[in-house]
């Protein structure tokens, strides 16, 4: 999710767009336009004017059925400036001097802190869910406002899960992986179930990570 500041300062229905796209590997004009409630032609003349700035692109894959390939438009590496990032560089220089000086393990000892701190801070929302579900949803929203563009699903393959397409932290994970289990215990210790991290795949558009809930019960 944009921070509302930014969307204050910017064209709604094109933010909107670009959130639609970026929560998803690829739309089509038709999909938009149902998700956005928008005409066709308002939701067309919005991509063709973003791909020919160079935000979007076009992907075509084929139908199951008859017809020629469905026209998909997702994002292009030009959108990354769009989407909350902290300040990797600084971070990663802070982080490893901190190595250097304290110990191999101290980046860890950080970030547990900071997750048990994030943890109290969102329990008081989450707790009010009466379902997992309803907790899952709760902590979709939350990380969803902290940038993480997450939204629930459910179908066979995965089963119910919080789907992510960007994540603040992504590039300090590939430094210091053991902080993604933490990551991944805060949200156990949340919503009381068993959570498996799963990096499905990664493209010009950013990676797209699936949580799954461990049970219903």
């Amino acid at each position: 999710m944009f921070n509302e500041t930014f969307r204050d300062l910017s064209k709604p229905q094109v933010l909107n767009l670009i959130e639609a796209i970026k929560k998803s590997r690829g739309m089509a004009v038709a999909d938009l336009a149902r998700e956005l409630e928008m005409s066709y032609m308002g939701v067309k003349q919005h991509c063709q004017k973003l791909e020919k700035i160079g935000y979007l692109k076009t992907w075509r894959v084929p139908r199951s059925g008859v017809g020629r390939p469905e026209k998909l438009y997702k994002l292009t590496s030009k959108c990354d400036a769009l989407f909350p990032q902290p300040d990797v560089d600084m971070m990663l220089n802070v982080l490893e001097g901190m190595q250097s000086l304290f110990g191999s393990t101290s980046p860890e000892k950080i970030f547990m802190h900071h997750y048990d701190k994030l943890r109290e801070d969102w329990a008081k929302s989450i707790n009010k869910g009466k379902s997992l579900v309803e907790k899952a949803t709760r902590l979709a929203d939350l990380r969803d406002k902290a940038g993480c563009f997450s939204r629930c699903k459910y179908d066979v393959e995965f089963g119910f899960r919080i789907e992510e397409y960007h994540n603040p932290m992504y590039d300090l994970f590939q430094k210091f992986p053991n902080i993604i289990q933490q990551e991944v215990r805060m949200m156990e210790h949340l919503l009381g179930s068993k959570v498996k991290r799963q990096e499905v795949e990664s493209d010009e558009s950013g990676a797209l990570v699936i949580y799954q809930i461990g049970t219903l019960g």
